[in-house]
C-alpha cells in the first residue's frame, strides 16, 4: 500500500474515533481541554527523581481510555513513530549520572536511571493525554474550546485549516508517488536524484489546490471565521469534571500516593 494512503487512512481513523459515543466523548470540550492542559503541566512539574509520584498520574489516562472505550494499544499504535523519540530525551542520563540513589537487595539504582525512567514516563503520559483529547473531541470542538478561552481567531483558524489541509497534501503526494512508481517499475522508493524535482512539483501542485480550495471557501461565504462546532450546552457533569480532576491532580502532586500506599501495604 502507498505510504501516503496509509497516512490518510490513519488521519481518517482519528476522525472516526472522535465520532464514537461514550461518556468521555459526550463531555463538553472546554473542561476536557483545560483538564488535559493542567494534567500535562502537573506531569511535567514533577522532579525527575520522583518516579514513584509520577506512577499515580497513570490513573487519569487509564480511566479516560476505559471511559472512552478506546484501547490503550490504539494510542501506542498511532503514536508509534513519536514514542521512540522520548527515549532520546534522557538516554544518556544513566551513563553520565551514576550516583547511587536506591538500593534494592544487591542491585544499586543510579540517579541517572531514575531520571531517565521519569522522563520516559512524563513524555508517554503527556502523549497519552493529548491523544485522548483529540480522539474523544475532534479538531472542530477543540478549536471551539480554544475560542472559548479567547485564543485569537487567526491562530485557531490556522490550526483548523492546517489540520484539514494535511489530507489534501497527502493526497497530492500519493498521486505523485503512484505516477513515479508507474514510470519506474521495480524501483523501491524515489531515487535521490528525483527528490528536488519531486518536492518542487509537490509544492506547486499543493499551492494550486490550496488556491482552488480558498476560492471555493470564498464562494461559500467564508469571511475569515469558522463555525467550529455547534453551540454545546454544558450539563452538571461538565461543570464537575474539571474541578474534580484538578483536585485529584494536585493531590497526586503534593502527596506521594504511590509511596504512601506502598508503605501501608508493607
Amino acid at each position: 500500500m502507498n505510504p501516503m494512503t496509509g497516512a490518510m487512512n490513519e488521519l481518517a481513523g482519528m476522525d472516526e474515533l472522535a465520532r464514537l459515543s461514550s461518556p468521555m466523548h459526550r463531555l463538553h470540550p472546554l473542561p476536557k481541554l483545560l483538564t488535559v492542559l493542567l494534567y500535562i503541566g502537573i506531569v511535567l512539574s514533577f522532579p525527575n527523581t520522583r518516579l514513584s509520584g509520577l506512577i499515580a498520574m497513570v490513573i487519569f489516562p487509564a480511566v479516560g481510555y476505559a471511559a472512552a472505550g478506546i484501547p490503550v494499544r490504539t494510542c501506542f499504535y498511532k503514536l508509534r513513530y513519536i514514542l521512540p523519540l522520548i527515549l532520546a530525551v534522557g538516554i544518556w542520563n544513566p551513563i553520565l549520572n551514576r550516583a547511587p540513589i536506591l538500593t534494592i537487595g544487591r542491585l544499586t539504582v543510579s540517579e541517572g536511571m531514575v531520571s531517565f525512567l521519569a522522563l520516559m514516563l512524563k513524555g508517554t503520559l503527556s502523549l497519552m493525554a493529548s491523544f485522548l483529547l483529540v480522539a474523544t473531541t475532534g479538531i472542530e470542538k477543540i478549536c471551539y474550546a480554544l475560542r472559548k478561552l479567547r485564543v485569537p481567531k487567526l491562530l485557531v483558524t490556522m490550526l483548523l485549516i492546517t489540520y484539514r489541509y494535511i489530507s489534501l497534501l497527502l493526497s497530492e503526494a500519493g498521486t505523485m508517488v503512484n505516477a513515479y512508481s508507474l514510470r519506474a517499475p521495480g524501483q523501491k522508493g524515489i531515487h535521490i536524484s528525483a527528490w528536488g524535482s519531486f518536492l518542487g512539483q509537490l509544492l506547486l501542485r499543493s499551492m494550486d489546490r490550496a488556491s482552488e480550495l480558498y476560492q471555493s471557501m470564498q464562494m461559500r461565504g467564508f469571511t475569515g471565521d469558522f463555525y467550529y462546532a455547534e453551540k454545546l450546552r454544558a450539563v452538571t457533569a461538565d461543570y464537575l469534571f474539571f474541578p474534580l480532576a484538578a483536585a485529584l491532580f494536585l493531590l497526586f502532586r503534593l502527596v506521594n500516593v504511590a509511596a504512601l500506599l506502598g508503605g501501608l501495604i508493607v
